[in-house]
């Protein structure tokens, strides 16, 4: 009798111990039970390769805003291999090329040819866009509203009917507007050919100036004097890139200079009807933690910048020649150079 009790107790005790052991399995504890936190994509650990065209704080600012958007999103264990081509195609190619040979989690183009450039070389790794004017014309992109293969983003696509009406309120008398950009660049062609029809539609004349890298940006200013009325710059980035050679010659020469981004007014354009180039930032970091969240590319649709500011520098437009109307100063967002 007392060996059959011995035996039950241990039998019970071995019942005890394998339900214990399969609780364990199972994940039944309450620390297991969707408790562990590095299952959540936010805990885990990415690395992400960002290239970038040229050095100018609009396009640092995009750069800047990615990484808030993620940090926003939860998205703080984020190692950033960040390169710069500084305006040479052959080095963002070789940059592009590194990046497909890379284990990477996802990779930034920042512009339109290192976005190109990127695109071409990798094929599988998620690739998010900003800065892009032109994602269908550039191939990035067939469809904005379902992309294919492993490429989205944002545009910085810029509505030119409004940045030409200003220019028409701060010189109400401009007849012939100078355009200055890169024909290299394709994003620049396509916002200058949308110029150009909606200045036509005005009754407005353009007259381009054209520069290859940012040495040339100077020389194209000067090649305006005396023909143009206002000087236009809109998202190019060589341009952007060497504004400060710009403003120069327009305060020399009494041209007022109207630009596509806001950061441009702050280093001394009269003014821009545009969007701030760190909350474009902000949208592709969205967008990345979205792709590395689990969400398939092709159910991201392109973005395009969603708030578009008036910045003034009256400081700089009187050294252009002009006074800034006051229905204008009205209106800014954003005055600088006070």
């Amino acid at each position: 009798m007392r060996r059959a009790r011995t035996l039950a107790a241990l039998s019970a005790l071995a019942a005890v111990l394998a339900l214990s052991l399969s609780l364990v399995a199972c994940g039944g504890s309450d620390e297991g039970d969707g408790g562990d936190a590095s299952a959540s994509p936010q805990a885990q650990a990415y690395t992400i390769g960002i290239t970038q065209i040229v050095t100018h704080p609009a396009l640092d600012a995009s750069v800047e805003g990615f990484k808030q958007g993620l940090a926003e999103k939860g998205f703080t264990n984020v190692t950033y291999e960040v390169k710069n081509a500084e305006g040479d195609m052959a080095t963002a190619s070789s940059i592009a090329q590194a990046f497909a040979s890379e284990d990477l989690d996802l990779i930034l183009g920042v512009a339109t040819p290192t976005s190109q450039a990127v695109a071409k070389a990798v094929t599988t790794t998620p690739i998010v866009f900003t800065a892009v004017t032109d994602p269908v014309g550039a191939g990035l992109v067939d469809d904005p509203e379902a992309p294919g293969a492993n490429v989205t983003g944002v545009s910085d696509m810029l509505p030119v009917k409004p940045h030409l009406d200003l220019i028409k309120q701060i010189v109400p008398d401009v007849k012939t507007i100078g355009v200055l950009y890169n024909a290299g660049e394709a994003n620049s062609v396509f916002s200058v050919e949308q110029e150009k029809k909606a200045a036509a539609a005005m009754g407005l004349k353009v007259v381009e100036a054209t520069a290859s890298n940012s040495s040339e940006v100077k020389a194209a200013a000067d090649s305006l004097v005396g023909r143009v009325d206002a000087i236009s710059v809109l998202t190019d980035n060589t341009v952007v890139s060497a504004l400060e050679s710009v403003v120069k010659v327009c305060q020399q020469n009494d041209i007022p200079l109207i630009s596509g981004d806001t950061d441009s007014v702050k280093r001394g354009s009269a003014a821009a009807y545009a969007f701030d180039y760190k909350d474009l930032g902000v949208q592709a970091g969205y967008i990345a933690a979205e792709i590395l969240s689990g969400t398939p590319i092709a159910e991201i649709p392109v973005q395009f910048a969603e708030s578009l500011q008036l910045s003034v520098n009256p400081a700089s437009a009187k050294a252009m020649g002009v006074t800034l109307p006051e229905d204008v100063l009205a209106k800014a967002d954003n005055i600088f150079g006070e």
